[in-house]
C-alpha cells in the first residue's frame, strides 16, 4: 500500500511536471493574441510581417501591442516593410512585467528593441527609452535625443515569467524618420547585382545576368521574394560540379533553386519544419530544401551538403537576400550524398581439419557478448536563465528548457512512477 501511494504521488507531480514543462519550453505569440480580438489587426501584420516567428524563435523578452483602435494610425498608411520597422521597434529584447516595470533603476532606462538587430536603425533609434513616471504610470518613446513619452503602458496581457511578457501600451513609439524609409521596388531591385557583388557574391550575380534567371527572381518581389545566394569563395570550394559541363536548363534549375517566391527571414527559417519549395520546385520534380538550427545558425540541407546562413545582405519585406557558405546542390540535377562505403569484412581464419571433439569437462564455457556501448553526444545543453537580467543592456538569457530535454525528463519520472506500480 505505501508502495502504491508513494507511486500515484510521483505520477501527480509528473503531471504537474509536464503542465510546468510544457508552459517555459515556448510560446505562440499568434495564439497568445488570438485569444484576445482587440488585437486581431496586430496580430495580422504580425504574421504579414513575419515578425511572429522571430518573436516565437526568441526568449527572454517583451511585446508592446496595440489595440485596434491605436493600430489604425500604422495599419493601411505605409508599405508592409515600414509598419515591420515599426513593430520590430515594439519588441523589447529583456523581460519586463507589471512589477519589473515600476523598480526601474533611477527611474529609466534604455533597452533593446528588435529594430536595433535588423541593421535599419541608424545610431541609437532602435532603443527604447522607458520611464517610470509619477502616480504609477509608464511612459515609451524612442531614445532619439528629444523624443517624447507619447506612448504610455496601460495594461497587462500574458506573462510567462522570464520568457515572454505582452503589455498594452495606448500609442506606437516613432523613431525619427521610421515611417518614411522608401518600400523595395522591382525596379530597385534591378541593382541586385550591386548588392551581391558587394556582399562577396560577384560569381552568382553573373550567372543570375547570363542566364536570365534575374529577371525570374524581380517577377516575384511582389508577392515575396527570398534568395540565398552562394561567396564567390563557396564556388571555389572542393566538391563543386563544373557549372560549363551543365546545359543552360540545368543552370537555370540550379539557380532557380536559390530562391524563394515567398518573404522569409530568418526567423521564419528558425522556426520552419517542413521542406520549402524553391523556384525551381515543379510538378514533375520536388526541388526543395529542408532546415535546421544550431543555436542562432540557420542550416539548409539538400540531400547532398549541408550550407549556413552567413549573412543578411538586405531584409526588407517582402524581400530578404542572404548570403550561404556552400553552393546549394540539388539531388535532382547531382544525385543523393555518396553513402559511406561498407566497412569491410572480418578475414576469417582457415578452418582447421576436423577434431575429435572435447568432451563436456573439457568443452569451454560461453562468454556473453558485450553491449555495445552507449552514444555519447558531445554538446551539452545550455543551462536556462531562472531570472530577468539586472542590466537593461545586456544580451537577453534563456529562460526555457529545451523541449526534447524536458520531455525526457518527464518520461524518467513516468517510468519510475511505473515501476513502482508494479
Amino acid at each position: 500500500m505505501a508502495s502504491s501511494s508513494r507511486a500515484l504521488s510521483l505520477l501527480a507531480f509528473t503531471l504537474s511536471l509536464l503542465a510546468v514543462l510544457s508552459t517555459v519550453s515556448g510560446h505562440n505569440i499568434t495564439q497568445i493574441l488570438s485569444e484576445s480580438p482587440e488585437y486581431s489587426s496586430f496580430n495580422s501584420y504580425l504574421s504579414q510581417t513575419k515578425l511572429a516567428d522571430e518573436i516565437n524563435s526568441r526568449t527572454t523578452i517583451t511585446l508592446l501591442v496595440l489595440n485596434n483602435g491605436a493600430m489604425s494610425s500604422l495599419a493601411g498608411k505605409h508599405p508592409l516593410s515600414v509598419v515591420k520597422n515599426a513593430l520590430s521597434l515594439l519588441v523589447l529584447l529583456d523581460y519586463y512585467d507589471p512589477v519589473k516595470l515600476h523598480k526601474i533603476s533611477q527611474g529609466t532606462t534604455l533597452t533593446t528593441t528588435l529594430y536595433q538587430t535588423t541593421g535599419n536603425a541608424p545610431g541609437n533609434l532602435g532603443f527604447v527609452n522607458v520611464t517610470d513616471l509619477k502616480g504609477g504610470k509608464v511612459a515609451f518613446s524612442s531614445a532619439a535625443p528629444g523624443s517624447k513619452l507619447a506612448s504610455s503602458y496601460t495594461k497587462s496581457v500574458k506573462q510567462i515569467p522570464y520568457n515572454i511578457s505582452v503589455l498594452e501600451i495606448d500609442a506606437p513609439i516613432i523613431a525619427p524618420g521610421i515611417l518614411t524609409a522608401p518600400a523595395p521596388s522591382a525596379d530597385g531591385l534591378n541593382n541586385i547585382t550591386g548588392l551581391l557583388e558587394k556582399a562577396g557574391c560577384k560569381t552568382f550575380a553573373n550567372l543570375l545576368v547570363t542566364s536570365g534567371v534575374l529577371k525570374t527572381y524581380v517577377s516575384t518581389v511582389e508577392k515575396g521574394l527570398t534568395v540565398f545566394a552562394p561567396s564567390d569563395e563557396a564556388f571555389k570550394a572542393e566538391g563543386v560540379p563544373d557549372l560549363t559541363k551543365l546545359t543552360q536548363a540545368e543552370v537555370v534549375s540550379l539557380l532557380e533553386y536559390h530562391a524563394l517566391a515567398e518573404y522569409k527571414p530568418k526567423g521564419s527559417l528558425k522556426t520552419n519544419k517542413d521542406a520549402i519549395s524553391t523556384l525551381a520546385t515543379n510538378g514533375a520534380s520536388n526541388y526543395d530544401l529542408t532546415t535546421s538550427t544550431s543555436g542562432d545558425e540557420v542550416i539548409l540541407h539538400t540531400g547532398i551538403g549541408p550550407s549556413r546562413l552567413a549573412d543578411t545582405v538586405v531584409d526588407e519585406t517582402p524581400v530578404v537576400i542572404f548570403t550561404v557558405d556552400k553552393v546549394l546542390l540539388p539531388t535532382e540535377l547531382f544525385g543523393k550524398s555518396p553513402s559511406p562505403a561498407p566497412a569491410p569484412e572480418p578475414v576469417s581464419a582457415l578452418t582447421p581439419s576436423p577434431a575429435k571433439s572435447p568432451s563436456p569437462a573439457e568443452a569451454p564455457s560461453p562468454v556473453a557478448a558485450s553491449p555495445p556501448a552507449p552514444p555519447v553526444d558531445d554538446s551539452p545543453e545550455g543551462a536556462p536563465s531562472d531570472s530577468p537580467t539586472s542590466s537593461e543592456d545586456s544580451k537577453a538569457k534563456n529562460a526555457a528548457f529545451h523541449v526534447s530535454a524536458s520531455a525526457y525528463v518527464a518520461v524518467l519520472v513516468t517510468l519510475a512512477a511505473t515501476s513502482l506500480l508494479l
